[in-house]
């Protein structure tokens, strides 16, 4: 299968996963592959934006129903919690609205202001902003990288293989 239809026919799931995880290379990449007109600019903005929204969604309502215990039963999440609820205590809403540009924070903090006791509503309306802001810095530096990349080597068709490729690994 030709790079040009692997990218058109998985490119929206692979972004809709990365998102679930950590996901900033991933939506990069479909930045680039959106620059290289194999994807729809908006169409990556939306997958992303709906699959990390409802991650965080997701992580919250998991730390309010479980509590500390879905914390306790991880001892890396629980290392981390620690720090974000030190966090938590000063900074409650500019952690709540840029956690995801925190790396390694993207569950434990959603988990963490699950069991803090901030509310469903303020939550929910900090993650709507802070998403459209991840999925649009991050898939705009993509769609710019695709453009620098370009310039610096021209017709970047030849390399594009090699360089998603890399990317990705």
């Amino acid at each position: 299968m030709p790079l040009a239809d692997f990218i058109a026919t998985y490119g929206y799931f692979a972004i809709a996963g990365g998102a679930f995880f950590e996901g900033e290379t991933m939506l990069v990449l479909g930045g680039l592959a959106a620059y290289q007109g194999y994807l729809s600019l908006p169409g990556v903005f939306a997958v992303a934006f709906v699959a990390t929204f409802a991650t965080d969604q997701f992580y919250f309502a998991l730390g309010r129903r479980n509590g500390l215990a879905a914390l306790e039963r991880r001892p890396v999440w629980k290392a981390r919690s620690e720090k974000v609820f030190s966090l938590l205590r000063r900074h409650q809403t500019p952690l709540a609205l840029f956690f995801r540009f925190l790396y390694g924070m993207r569950i434990v903090v959603p988990l963490a202001l699950g069991t803090s006791g901030i509310s469903r509503l303020r939550f929910l309306l900090l993650d709507l902003f802070g998403s459209v802001a991840w999925v649009g810095v991050y898939g705009t530096l993509g769609y710019l990288f695709g453009g620098t990349v370009q310039a610096v080597l021209g017709d970047i068709k030849r390399f594009e293989y090699w360089f998603f490729a890399g990317v990705a690994l």
